[in-house]
């Protein structure tokens, strides 16, 4: 008998069917989203660099696709890919609890899996795999992820959230696979033996570009292990639970693992997308906050005196950064570095974290005015499940005494409270992303078709990466 976390991952994937309208439509948006921010960080050659097989000319004739791309690869490699495409520019969606992640990372495994095997079966005259499949083993992955950041703090342990994409993406890659209940435990044994990546790539003083890529690190992993676990290799029934050895002794000392809720589809329905800003998510609203006041302070930044930023705990102890910042992803996780862009530039965009943008001095000067503060009810809120706000307020105060107003905003853009206001500038987002690499009539070949849920739903899964393919 497996731990029953493990069973009841197993279950969930093999056997509940999904019956939410609501997590199939944003399933369908957060597909776009993902793939638009792979797509944009094609021109990035830091990213690019990358891509295509570990070693020259390990192509996979037949193989899972690379959107934005022409390569082949065998599935492992181009989860890889996808992954460290779709999260490169930390741009696409997010799901806040006591472990903060990105639920779409396990796209690059579904997608990578399904493209390799529908290829397969269609050369062998079966029928491929349709697009609601994917969708349907997105929802899975973001509500394993989701379902287990909820109460089970990786980086209290030192560990990152991508460990979570491992285990979710092996559990529902398996499956896809045609993997039994037996297969999915034994392959998901294997992911927590795995254990997971240092979070030393995210903080002072090691930040670096690995952030960007450890989620495709781990959905290639992922892929592994459930090729592994099809062909018949054990599983390990105690992985967890086994005194002194197990997961929980070593890894959280002690603390067992758990589901707050049964799996069904809730995080789908509550994952928040980044629409308009590519920073941090604890730092979004702050973003907007900063925007906000830019009108106000742009003619009088020599006056100010001093910058307050109320913020949740979480954001006090991940992306409040003083002194030295070293690269772009460095500066993608400091509050105050997002803030000192919104203030004087009233935007903020992908090309702000760029070194030659970044030498400006009066980037480090406003910076060095801030203090940030938690606010303990904020704290609370962005743990309350029927709110899961991500609260910042920002207030200046000038040389001669005045002071803005303090500007408030409880939830980003992208969040379920804001889904009708968000959802046309997701779209227009995803747009922007395509015409940066791609030809007029292949955005309007994609753009078609994503956005009939029913069409999408029914095409097969060969047939919408032929859409990707350059």
């Amino acid at each position: 008998m497996y731990d029953p976390l493990l069973t009841e991952i197993a279950n969930y994937v093999v056997d509940t069917p999904i019956t939410s309208a609501e997590a199939y439509t944003t399933a369908r948006y957060v597909l776009m989203d993902a793939l638009g921010c792979g797509i944009l960080a094609l021109s990035f050659p830091e990213c690019t660099k990358l891509l295509g097989p570990l070693v020259p000319g390990a192509t996979l004739p037949g193989g899972a696709r690379v959107p934005g791309t022409s390569f082949e690869l065998d599935p492992v490699q181009a989860a890889f890919n996808i992954g460290a495409m779709n999260r490169w520019l930390d741009y696409n969606d997010t799901f806040l609890a006591a472990e903060w992640g990105h639920p779409s990372d396990n796209l690059a495994a579904i997608l990578a899996t399904a493209d390799y095997l529908s290829r397969q079966r269609t050369r062998r005259g079966k029928p491929g795999i349709d697009m609601k499949t994917v969708l349907t083993a997105m929802i899975k992955a973001h509500e394993i992820q989701g379902v287990l950041a909820l109460e089970n703090s990786l980086n209290r342990v030192g560990l990152d959230h991508v460990l979570f994409v491992k285990v979710a993406s092996t559990a529902v890659a398996t499956a896809l696979l045609g993997g039994s209940r037996e297969e999915v435990e034994r392959a998901l044994s294997n992911a927590f033996i795995d254990n997971g990546s240092l979070r030393t790539y995210r903080h002072a003083p090691n930040t670096g570009s690995r952030k960007s890529w450890a989620a495709g690190d781990a959905a290639s992993r992922a892929v592994r292990l459930a090729l592994m676990a099809i062909k018949g290799e054990m599983g390990y029934p105690s992985a967890l639970s086994a005194p002194v050895w197990g997961f929980e002794d070593v890894v959280m000392h002690g603390k067992k693992l758990t589901l707050q809720r049964p799996l069904g589809s809730y995080v789908m329905e509550n994952v928040l997308f980044k629409v308009s800003y590519p920073a941090e998510f604890h730092a979004q609203t702050a973003a907007e906050c900063a925007i906000a006041l830019h009108e106000q302070v742009k003619d009088r930044l020599d006056e100010i005196d001093r910058i307050t930023i109320y913020t949740q705990e979480s954001a006090v102890r991940i992306i409040d950064k003083t002194g030295p910042l070293h690269n772009p992803a460095d500066r993608d996780h400091c509050i105050q570095y997002v803030v000192a862009i919104g203030l004087l530039f009233g935007d903020l965009t992908a090309d702000h974290y760029e070194d030659d943008v970044a030498a400006n001095p009066r980037i480090d000067w406003l910076r060095e005015k801030m203090t940030v503060v938690e606010d303990e009810q904020y704290s609370r809120d962005y743990l309350d499940p029927d709110k899961r706000s991500i609260a910042n307020a920002i207030q200046i105060h000038f040389r001669d005494g005045s002071q803005t107003e303090k500007v408030e905003q409880h939830y980003p853009l992208g969040h379920r409270f804001r889904r009708a206001e968000a959802m046309p500038k997701l779209e227009q987002k995803f747009l922007a992303n395509l015409e940066t690499h791609f030809a007029s009539k292949q955005v309007e070949q994609i753009v078609r078709i994503v956005q009939d849920e029913e069409r999408l739903m029914e095409t097969d899964v060969e047939d919408f990466m032929d859409l990707f393919v350059v």
